[in-house]
């Protein structure tokens, strides 16, 4: 699926900042956070099922007809990347005013980046920004486990893309590290399982059936290990963006079906994950699950090959 990152270009101009100084850059004065809505061009088209030219396509009779998340998820901007925590009270996404915009102007927009919402009394509350730094940064791909957001980010200072744990404590999240990997596993998009012994991610490695594969790293003795290519998940299409469910039961990802990203399911048996089945087809993908099964997922909305906005999408579980 193509992602808002184009962490390419994003780096570079990191780069060209830091390279500036053998030390990184001085914090910023910390400034008010503008809203999402005002840094939308009064132009921007709200798109929705209908004016969606390739809406998606559910090819199972296990949940309901996507809809809209319903809430103030939603904006003519692009909404992207969610994650639902199990409980399904807490949601998290990454937002862009605008997804024409070049990856370099995204990072001093002061809206760009992880968002956060609550689910109280039914409702879902108006998003609020999730700060993680009061320097250059692009953040992204965020993934809750228990009191640690994991993301991935591109920063001043620091060469490449970068993974990243964030603490929950006193209300915030803060206290942010860098998670060292071994380069050779070139870990992408990620997930950890809920008793934090294996890590699921994408990766075009050598090894790798197409694209991108998924792959599994256990936790050995403190140290991830070396990764193993699911080959009986992974195809010669791209399959990335993987998704596993608190159970351990389930693994959902992205798969590139009949030219456009689509949701699909591998369920585990006696202990190994079967090939996946087609759930959701037509630019859909980003699968996250809270525990009764309520599956939401990213929708680009595209005509004549241009993406003119991205948003939020809900399946109920029946």
């Amino acid at each position: 699926m193509k992602s808002f990152f184009q962490f390419s270009l994003i780096t570079l101009f990191l780069l060209t900042l830091s390279s500036c100084s053998d030390s990184p850059l001085p914090p910023s004065t910390p400034t008010l956070i503008p809203s999402r809505s005002s840094r939308i061009a009064d132009s921007a088209e709200k798109m929705g099922p209908a004016n969606d030219h390739h809406p998606p396509v559910l090819h199972s009779q296990d949940w309901e007809e996507p809809i809209p998340m319903p809430g103030p998820i939603n904006t003519a901007g692009g909404e992207d990347s969610p994650f639902i925590t199990p409980d399904g009270k807490t949601f998290y996404f990454f937002f862009t005013p605008d997804v024409s915009i070049p990856a370099e102007k995204q990072l001093t927009d002061s809206v760009t980046g992880i968002y956060q919402s609550s689910l109280i009394d039914g409702s879902w509350s108006e998003p609020e920004r999730v700060i993680l730094n009061d320097d250059l940064a692009l953040d992204g791909c965020p993934m809750v486990l228990g009191d640690q957001l994991w993301f991935c980010s591109a920063r001043a200072g620091y060469s490449g893309i970068q993974w990243l744990k964030a603490i929950y404590e006193n209300g915030n999240w803060g206290s942010w590290e860098i998670i060292e990997y071994n380069p050779a596993y070139q870990v992408g998009e990620l997930h950890i399982t809920a008793d934090g012994k294996e890590l699921y991610f994408h990766s075009s490695r050598p090894g790798s059936l197409g694209a991108n594969d998924i792959w599994v790293s256990r936790m050995l003795d403190g140290t991830w290990g070396e990764p193993e290519n699911l080959t009986l998940v992974n195809s010669e299409e791209d399959d990335s963006r993987p998704f596993v469910s608190e159970d351990g039961q389930q693994l959902w990802i992205t798969r590139t079906y009949k030219g456009t990203p689509a949701v699909f399911l591998s369920y585990k048996e006696n202990g190994v994950w079967q090939e996946p089945v087609l759930i959701v087809s037509q630019f859909a993908g980003e699968p996250t699950l809270d525990n009764e099964g309520n599956l939401y997922f990213v929708h680009h909305f595209f005509w004549e090959g241009v993406m003119l906005d991205a948003d939020i999408y809900l399946a109920k579980k029946k």
